[in-house]
C-alpha cells in the first residue's frame, strides 16, 4: 500500500488527517501509536524523530509528511479523487488556511491546555492557564457564531481543510465549554457531526474516547 498513517484515533490532529483521507477515499495502512505498540513507536520515530502525530509516509513517492495541516494539503495535492479541500482560487485558499489556523491555535490548543492540566500532579495545576484557555474558547465561539452565519461550511459552501480542523477541535471543546445559545455555531456543529468522514472517525474512536477526561458518553 502506498500510504501509511501513524496516528491515534482520539488525537485531534490525527482525526483532522483522517477526515481528509476519508473525504478522498484514499486507501492507507494505519499504525496505532500507543504505549502497547512500542515497535510501531520506534518505527515512527525513525521516520519522524520529533514523534508528533499524525505522520504520513508515502512509500510510492518516498516522502514523510508531518503536521496535520500539511498532511491534508499533501493528500489533497497528490491523492485527491473528488473536490479539493484547498480551493484553487488563491483568494479562497488563504481564507480556508486562515480558518484552519484559527481552529488549531485557538480551539484545539486550548482544549489540549485544559486536558493536559487534568493529568498534572496535585499542587502543580495551572489554574490561570486553564481559565485563560476556557476564556479563549468562549471568545472563539463568539467569533465563529458571527463568521458562520449564512454559511454551510467554515469557509463557504464547500467542505475544506478548515472543516477538517474544525470537526475534532469542536467535538472536544464543547465537552469542556458548551456552545450555549450560539445558533450559527450549533447548527454548523450539527452538520459536521453528520459528515460521513467525521462520523466514521467518531465510530472508530468509540472504544478509546473514555480516555478523554471530559467525555460524557455522548458522541
Amino acid at each position: 500500500m502506498a500510504l501509511t498513517l501513524y496516528y491515534h484515533p482520539i488525537s485531534q490532529y490525527s482525526i483532522k488527517a483522517l477526515i481528509a483521507l476519508y473525504e478522498h477515499g484514499v486507501a492507507f495502512e494505519s499504525k496505532l501509536l500507543e504505549h502497547t505498540n512500542p515497535a510501531v513507536g520506534a518505527e515512527h520515530r525513525d521516520l519522524w524523530p520529533l514523534g508528533k502525530m499524525p505522520t504520513l509516509r508515502d512509500h510510492a513517492r518516498g516522502q514523510t509528511v508531518a503536521e496535520a495541516s500539511v498532511v491534508v494539503e499533501y493528500v489533497d495535492a497528490f491523492y485527491a479523487t473528488a473536490g479539493k479541500l484547498i480551493p484553487a482560487d488563491p483568494d479562497a485558499a488563504w481564507q480556508v488556511r486562515m480558518r484552519d489556523r484559527l481552529f488549531d491555535l485557538y480551539i484545539a490548543d486550548s482544549v489540549a491546555k485544559v486536558v493536559l492540566d487534568t493529568f498534572r500532579p496535585e499542587g502543580q495545576h495551572d489554574e490561570t492557564g486553564v481559565a485563560d484557555a476556557k476564556d479563549q474558547l468562549a471568545a472563539m465561539y463568539g467569533h465563529l457564531d458571527r463568521d458562520l452565519a449564512g454559511k454551510t461550511w467554515a469557509a463557504g459552501e464547500a467542505f475544506s481543510l478548515a472543516d477538517c480542523a474544525a470537526a475534532p477541535s469542536l467535538f472536544y471543546a464543547q465537552k469542556i465549554v458548551p456552545f450555549g445559545d450560539r445558533k450559527a455555531l450549533t447548527s454548523y456543529w450539527g452538520r459536521l457531526r453528520e459528515r460521513p468522514s467525521f462520523a466514521r472517525c467518531l465510530r472508530e474512536a468509540t472504544s478509546q474516547l473514555p480516555m478523554f477526561p471530559f467525555f460524557d458518553g455522548v458522541i
